[in-house]
Parts: C-alpha cells; structure tokens; sequence
C-alpha cells in the first residue's frame, strides 16, 4: 500500500514557475513507475510526465523543454518542476506510481495558469 501526498499548485500567471510534490508514505527506492498526469475541465486525464528506474524521464510533447519530473529516493518525494507556464497547463495534477502490480493515486493538486 502507498499513498501520496500533492502539494505545490496554484495560481500563475503565465511564463511563470511552479514545483509541485508527491510525498509517499513508504520508501520509493524499489517503486520503478512513477508519473504525473493532469486534468483539464471536459478533457481525459493526460499523462505528462514519467519515471522509471531503467530508462530516461519521458514527457509528453506539449510540456517537453518546459517540465522536468525528479526523485529523491532519500525524502520518498517526486517532484514536476514547471516553467514557461501556459494557459493551457492549467488542470488537476495528480501523481501516480505503480508498485507491486497496483497503482495508486493522490488527490491531486489544482494548478491555474492566469493572468
């Protein structure tokens, strides 16, 4: 069982910066998928940004250059670093790992991109 824990969002305004953060409650060392998604109001939940264990961070082309996904295996946190923040970023974000076969969910943080 994991839990996390977002925290971080807000309002910008654009071209501004935001790190958000997904704390766990058990160590993340062994956890190979770890990922931020997003939702917008009326659209899919979208995959943005991941991490595994094996292979390089991957984002999705709309946040690419702008978003920066990391771990700190020491502190059991992921972190989405955001710049270039647009209007279009604006959504739920949620962070989601998957251990054991299973995955779980955060309650997501709001993020509002406005000016």
């Amino acid at each position: 069982q994991v839990q996390l824990v977002e925290s971080g969002g807000g309002l910008v305004q654009p071209g501004g910066s935001l790190r958000l953060s997904c704390a766990a409650s058990r160590d993340i060392f062994s956890i190979n998928f770890m990922g931020w998604y997003r939702q917008a109001p009326g659209k899919q939940r979208e995959l943005v940004a991941h991490s595994t264990i094996t292979v390089n961070p991957n984002y999705a082309d709309s946040v690419k250059g702008r978003f920066t996904i990391s771990r700190d295996n020491a502190k059991n946190t992921v972190y989405l670093q955001m710049t270039s923040l647009r209007p279009e970023d604006t959504a739920v974000y949620y962070c989601a790992v998957i251990s054991s076969g299973r995955s779980y969910w955060g309650q997501g943080t709001q993020v509002t991109v406005s000016s």
